[in-house]
Parts: C-alpha cells; sequence; structure tokens
C-alpha cells in the first residue's frame, strides 16, 4: 500500500516514510491510495483473536513494508496486559438505555490515546534502528496526546519528544502526568496560548521543509497516519463484541475535538465494518458539531475557544478533518488545497451542497453537550450503573442518546478514566474519582517543564539546541 496526500502533490510512498514524515511536504495529510475492503466472511473469522492478533491483521493492510512476523510482535509488545488494565486489551460494558461503554481508556496514561501510542512506541524504534536514523517527535497537546506519547516514548534509543502544551488549560493531573517525566528524551513546552495555537506552530515548523529535514521532526498527532490506523483496530473489536452474527449493524458515538479518533471509524466503515451511525459529541467548542448541521466549516479564533471541563475537546481547528473532506470530495486534491486555501483567507468554507449526504452516505451525526450536560451525565450513569466516566465520555453519552435506536448496539468510546478529571467528578457526585493504584501521590510529584511564549521562533530555537542530531 502507497500513501498520496490530501493535497496532490507527495510522490507515492510507502507507510515507513509517511511514519516519519508526519505532515506532507505539500502541507497536506498522508491517505491511502485506496481502502482494502474486508469480506463478511473475513470479518466472522477474526471473533477468536486476541487484541494483538486482530491489530497485526488489520495493521497489515496498511504497513505492506513491514513482515507480518515482525508487525505481529510489535502488536503483541504494545497490547500487552502488563502494560493495561484489561487481559482482554479493551472491554465492552453496559451502561444503559441501550448503549455500552468501549473500555479503551485502561492503558498506562489512562486515555484512549495510550492505543495508538503504544503501537508507535514500537515501531518508530523498530524503523528508526533500520535506517540508522534518529527522528525528533514535535507536537502538540490539550490534555491526553501528551501524556500518551510521551510514556510510550520515554528513554527510547533515537527518539526525542517536544511537546507543546497550552499554558494553565489542562487539568492538574494531567500536567502531572507530562511534567513529572524525568527522562532526558522528554522535553515538555507551555505555550502561553490555546491549543490551537500551539498546534499551529507544530505544523509550521512541520512545513518549513529545510528545517524538518535538517531536524528530522516527526510526528505523534494524529496527522501522523499510524494513529489513525491502529485506532481503526478497536471499532472493529468493538463490533466483533456487540454482535453475534454477520452484517449487523453497530452505531458508535465519539467525542471529538481533533477528528482523529472518529475519522478511524469513519476508515472502518469504508472498510466495510457494518456501522449505521457515527455520532460525533462535542463540547462548548462545537465547530464540528456546526459543520455536520450547516455544512459550514467555520473554526474559531483562539480567544473564541472556551475553556471547558471537558478539556482535551477544547479545540477550534481540527487537524482530521482534512481527511474526511479529502473523502468527501472524492479524493479531488487540488480541491481541497483550494478549501484550506480559502480558510486561510477568509476563515471558513461552505460544503453545504452535500449536506444530506453527511448522514445518509457517510453516518455521520452530531449533538452537543454542556458543563450541565455533563454534570448531569455523569451523576445519572453513576446511580444507574455504579460506574464512573469522565467528562468527556459523558459529552458522548449525553449526545449518544438521542440516536440509540431499538436492535443496534451503541457503543460509546470512552475518552479517559475520570481521575485525570477529578475536579469535575467532585462537582458532579461532591466526592473526588479514586486514583487508580500507584498513582495517588502524582501531583505530588517533581515537574519538569519549560514556559515558552507561543511563538514559532521561541519553540525553533528551542529545538535546535536541544533535538538529537
Amino acid at each position: 500500500m502507497k500513501y498520496v496526500s490530501t493535497r496532490g502533490a507527495m510522490h507515492p510512498q510507502l507507510f515507513q516514510d509517511v511514519l516519519l514524515e508526519g505532515l506532507a511536504p505539500d502541507g497536506g495529510l498522508a491517505v491511502p491510495e485506496s481502502l482494502p475492503v474486508v469480506s463478511t466472511g473475513l470479518l466472522e473469522s477474526w471473533r477468536s483473536l486476541t487484541y494483538p492478533q486482530l491489530a497485526a491483521e488489520l495493521l497489515g493492510y496498511f504497513v505492506t513494508d513491514i513482515e507480518s512476523a515482525d508487525l505481529l510482535k510489535m502488536t503483541t509488545a504494545a497490547y500487552s496486559p502488563t502494560l493495561f488494565r484489561s487481559e482482554s486489551i479493551v472491554d465492552v460494558r453496559e451502561l444503559n438505555q441501550g448503549m455500552s461503554l468501549l473500555a479503551v481508556s485502561e492503558g498506562p496514561t489512562l486515555a484512549f490515546k495510550d492505543i495508538a501510542m503504544q503501537f508507535l512506541g514500537q515501531v518508530f524504534p523498530y524503523v528508526l534502528k533500520a535506517r540508522g536514523t534518529t527522528l525528533n517527535i514535535l507536537g502538540a497537546t490539550s490534555g491526553d496526546t501528551g501524556s500518551a506519547a510521551e510514556y510510550a516514548m520515554r528513554s527510547k534509543p533515537g527518539v526525542a519528544v517536544f511537546m507543546l502544551s497550552p499554558h494553565g488549560r489542562m487539568s492538574s493531573f494531567q500536567r502531572a502526568q507530562m511534567y513529572s517525566l524525568m527522562d532526558d528524551n522528554i522535553h515538555n513546552l507551555a505555550v502561553r496560548g490555546v491549543f490551537d495555537e500551539a498546534q499551529d506552530i507544530v505544523k509550521a515548523l512541520a512545513g518549513d521543509l529545510d528545517f524538518k529535514q535538517t531536524y528530522r521532526l516527526g510526528a505523534v498527532n494524529s496527522i501522523n497516519w499510524a494513529r489513525i490506523a491502529a485506532q481503526i483496530v478497536y471499532y472493529f473489536w468493538g463490533w466483533l463484541r456487540a454482535t453475534s452474527g454477520p452484517s449487523q449493524q453497530v452505531s458508535f458515538a465519539v467525542p471529538s475535538g481533533n477528528f482523529g479518533n472518529i475519522l478511524s471509524g469513519h476508515i472502518a466503515k469504508r472498510m466495510g465494518l457494518p456501522i449505521r451511525r457515527l455520532v460525533l459529541a462535542t463540547n462548548e467548542n462545537n465547530v464540528l458539531e456546526e459543520f455536520f448541521r450547516t455544512g459550514v466549516y467555520r473554526p474559531r479564533l483562539p480567544a473564541q475557544t472556551h475553556a471547558t471541563s471537558s478539556p482535551s475537546m477544547d479545540i477550534s481547528r481540527a487537524s482530521n478533518f482534512e481527511r474526511f473532506v479529502y473523502d468527501l470530495l472524492d479524493g479531488d486534491a487540488a480541491r481541497v488545497k483550494s478549501l484550506w486555501q480559502q480558510l486561510a483567507q477568509e476563515g471558513q468554507f461552505d460544503l453545504s451542497d452535500h449536506l444530506t449526504s453527511f448522514e445518509r452516505d457517510w453516518g455521520f451525526v452530531a449533538g452537543v453537550s454542556s458543563h450541565d450536560n455533563r454534570l448531569a451525565t455523569i451523576r445519572r450513569v453513576f446511580d444507574e450503573t455504579g460506574m464512573l466516566i469522565d467528562p468527556h465520555t459523558a459529552d458522548g453519552v449525553k449526545v449518544a442518546a438521542q440516536y440509540v435506536e431499538s436492535g443496534i448496539p451503541m457503543l460509546v468510546l470512552e475518552t479517559a478514566l475520570p481521575a485525570k478529571f477529578s475536579e469535575t467528578i467532585e462537582q458532579a457526585l461532591g466526592r473526588p474519582a479514586p486514583r487508580p493504584p500507584g498513582l495517588e501521590d502524582l501531583e505530588s510529584r517533581p515537574q519538569r517543564v519549560v514556559e515558552l511564549p507561543c511563538d514559532v521562533a521561541s519553540v525553533r530555537d528551542y529545538i535546535k539546541e536541544h533535538a538529537k542530531v
């Protein structure tokens, strides 16, 4: 399998090349030239596979330049019960009102992003060793990507991580998870701005091709196709556990900020997984919900991006949205490039002529959840089931309830464990969220972070001084 850019100016490349590349040279995102289709019979034959085995099968479609035996070794190492709090890696747990929870947050940093990051933590060193080179990973986080990436890459040979986070915009638990890491190859940079501005710095440096090549910049944000590919696996896994026979439909509800998680579901649907609906849930930063309701994509300015109690979704410009628009426009890279030029100049673009196709052809519906909705949903789910969910997952449950259909399982993708957002849990229930064993003292541990102005030059200078070369 080879990959091209959503903006059309990248020569087709194999997986290892786009893994190390991150953002495409033309500013677009890598996408497969074509997608594999999984037959009904093959899908049924996968019911007995373990999670690492299923991951190796599915990733094998996208990673054709690594031997299948080596790929299985990587998925087995990545998805080990020694790293995850569940023997099966991902469980399905019944909630209420026709919904179940797809528990994808049982990894080392208690967030769904561990699933993809643990695979990256295996495949990056493998490729770098084979090529005899190093990589400086540059990323931005609104809360969970950073810690998941850092825990996966800490002390890995040939890799350094430079992670930008918005100063003062994450929960105290999220900050402590990242800033308490003391590994020499981990660099936490708190920039004085919002996530979208931090993400813009990452894109600007990734778009500076001379700087990118000189300092061997790579990406772990979901602009990296490997993240998307690894997340496709748990959609198949969830379907296999929520159904008992061929062609049964399942809906998925996904709390969405950067559009990477739900994009993986979109890819799974295109590969033939019987998905009825993809329910996109946003918080008050509802740019994506507005698009699926109106057809107009209108990101907000940083000053207009709300700081909410589901902070990992405090995002107005969703990096992965470009990949969906590429599909929506039947792979018309010239049109995608033109739309993103229009976005830069005018601040929005209008695809309302495609509005009727969003649900009919692609299965997308969307809804918004507020702070009061989150608190009420956390309380209700706990009272009815005894299960504690985090505020992002609560956004997903609240929106999913509008789209539950008789006979069609609704799987809500868990975003993180509640311990990461104890302040909001205490607001909802009057007591803090319990801590997983070993993390009771997290916030009191020594922290190491560098605070920087929110500008490209400051981050560039820091990387020049500390990069692996």
